[in-house]
């Protein structure tokens, strides 16, 4: 029987908001690659990981001066995850854009934080119908709970009957639609998060230490 070839498309955003959601803080620092490789079958072949996100804003001078240091803290959190998904082979990072709001209450002048993720739907969806029509893959394995996805999943269905979609949910992010246009579709265990951990320290080839930041552990 020949290999089925697997591309893994992961929104990063979807993951790490069904994570935070479950309170699961300890699997923000996952090797996506791993994770990916044992969610495959036998006779499955992972050709290539690609990771959607958005680079966390900073913040700006007008924003209050706790809210921008939490958003620096954040933003190096983030930084140092992306340096451990880039010593990763067959791993490839694509970037939208990532906004945040904040919205004060007049009457008690309490600030709330919105945030806001631009692109990233849109750049998932361009890449499955690129690598679809360049017959890059026999499957496409999505990690996302988005609904969004769900118009180029059916076009993909319908224009390349021969290839498959099996979408991974994250916890807390199950989308009915998804599971009804989707060929198979499962849950993401916590047995594979816990497995697929990055070790608490990556040495890079130039010998910078990435460490797993304190708040994730």
């Amino acid at each position: 029987m020949d290999t089925e070839r697997i591309i893994c498309y992961i929104g990063g955003f979807n993951l790490y908001f069904g994570l935070r959601e479950k309170g699961w803080k300890k699997y923000y620092w996952l090797n996506l690659k791993c994770l990916t490789e044992k969610l495959l079958k036998p006779r499955q072949s992972l050709e290539m990981v690609k990771y959607f996100t958005s680079n966390i804003s900073a913040g700006n001078e007008s924003s209050p001066p706790w809210l921008q240091k939490k958003m620096k803290e954040k933003r190096k959190r983030q930084l140092t995850y992306l340096e451990a998904l880039n010593t990763l082979d067959g791993m490839k990072i694509f970037f939208g854009h990532y906004l945040f709001k904040t919205i004060t209450c007049n009457n008690c002048g309490h600030i709330w934080i919105t945030y806001e993720e631009k692109m990233t739907d849109v750049c998932i969806a361009t890449e499955l119908l690129i690598d679809a029509y360049k017959n890059k893959f026999d499957t496409a394995l999505i990690i996302s709970g988005d609904s969004d996805l769900a118009p180029p999943i059916q076009a993909i269905r319908e224009i390349y009957p021969n290839k498959k979609n099996i979408i991974a949910f994250p916890p807390s992010r199950i989308s009915a639609r998804l599971k009804h246009i989707a060929h198979a579709s499962f849950i993401i265990g916590e047995a594979n998060l816990r497995k697929s951990l990055f070790p608490n320290e990556i040495i890079k080839n130039d010998g910078y230490i990435l460490k797993r930041p304190d708040k994730w552990r």
